[in-house]
C-alpha cells in the first residue's frame, strides 16, 4: 500500500544571525515514516528541525506539510500538526511533570488551557506511553535529565501531531532508556500512523529505527537513503572523519 507523504523539503537553505548553516536539503517523508539525520556535530542538523518547525525563518527553498507552507500556517494550526522536543529544555516555572505535558493540549483548548475529562485521559496516555506517568506530579525541575526527556516527548505525544521533531531524544538516556524511548517512537508511528524526524548520534539505534537516513556532512545534505544503504564502515568513517587506522583498532 502506498503511504500518504506527509512532508516535501525542497531545495532548503537554512541558517540564523544573517548565517547561512546548511544548504541543499531535499527529501519527502511519508506517513508513518522515521527520518534519521545523523553528520558530525555542527553541520547543521539542529538547523534543519528548527526551520522545518519554523523556528527559524528558511533561507530558500521550500517545506511543505500536506501540500502547505509551514512557514504560512498559523501557529495553532501548526502546534496541533507539528511537534518539536528539542535537547535545550524549556523554562518551567516549577511546573509538575503532568502540568507540562496539559500545555500540550493548549492547542486545543485555548489560552485560558481548561482541561476536558477527554484532554486528561490524552494526557495519562501520552505519559504512559513516553514512561513518565510514575512521576507525574513531581516538579520537573527536580528529576533527572533522562526522566525530563520522557516528559517532553510526552508531551509531544499529547499534541496528537502528525509529525514530531526531535534534537537527540536520548542524549540523557542510560542503555535501557534509549531502548525503550525508541520502541515508543516506533510504536507510536506505527499506531498513530504518526512521521519523525530525529537528529541522533547513536548510529545502531537510528540503523534499526529509520526508514530512511539524511547525512550532513560539510553544512551540506551529503547522502541519503535505507540504513543499509548508509551505514556502511567506510562511508560512516568519511562522514565522520575517521582515519583508517583509528577505524582498525574497533573492527580487530
Amino acid at each position: 500500500m502506498v503511504k500518504d507523504t506527509v512532508l516535501k523539503v525542497y531545495g532548503l537553505d537554512a541558517g540564523y544571525d544573517g548565517k547561512l548553516v546548511v544548504s541543499g536539503i531535499d527529501f519527502q517523508l511519508a506517513e508513518g515514516e522515521i527520518l534519521s539525520l545523523i553528520g558530525p556535530n555542527g553541520a547543521g542538523k539542529s538547523t534543519i528541525l528548527k526551520t522545518i518547525s519554523a523556528q527559524l525563518d528558511k533561507k530558500s527553498g521550500s517545506v511543505s506539510f500536506k501540500g502547505r507552507e509551514v512557514s504560512l500556517m498559523e501557529r495553532k494550526e501548526r502546534a496541533r500538526e507539528i511537534a518539536v522536543v528539542l535537547t535545550g529544555g524549556i523554562k518551567t516555572g516549577m511546573l509538575s511533570c503532568r502540568e507540562v505535558v496539559e500545555s500540550g493540549r493548549y492547542p486545543y483548548t485555548g489560552i485560558l488551557g481548561k482541561l476536558s475529562d477527554t484532554d486528561r485521559q490524552i494526557v495519562d496516555d501520552a505519559m504512559r506511553l513516553a514512561g513518565a506517568d510514575i512521576y507525574a506530579e513531581s516538579d520537573i525541575d527536580r528529576i533527572s535529565d533522562g526522566q525530563r526527556q520522557r516528559v517532553l516527548l510526552a508531551c509531544a505525544i499529547a499534541q496528537e501531531p502528525k509529525l514530531i521533531l526531535l534534537d537527540e531524544p536520548t542524549s540523557f538516556l542510560d542503555i535501557k532508556g534509549k531502548y525503550e524511548f525508541m520502541d515508543a517512537l516506533v510504536r507510536l508511528c506505527k499506531e498513530r500512523k504518526m512521521s519523525a524526524i530525529m537528529s541522533i548520534h547513536e548510529l545502531e539505534l537510528a540503523g534499526k529505527v529509520s526508514d530512511r537516513i539524511l547525512c550532513i556532512r560539510d553544512n551540506k545534505a551529503d547522502r541519503y537513503g535505507t540504513p543499509d544503504e548508509i551505514l556502511k564502515n567506510d562511508y560512516i568513517a568519511e562522514l565522520f572523519g575517521l582515519d583508517d587506522e583509528l577505524m582498525k583498532k574497533f573492527r580487530d
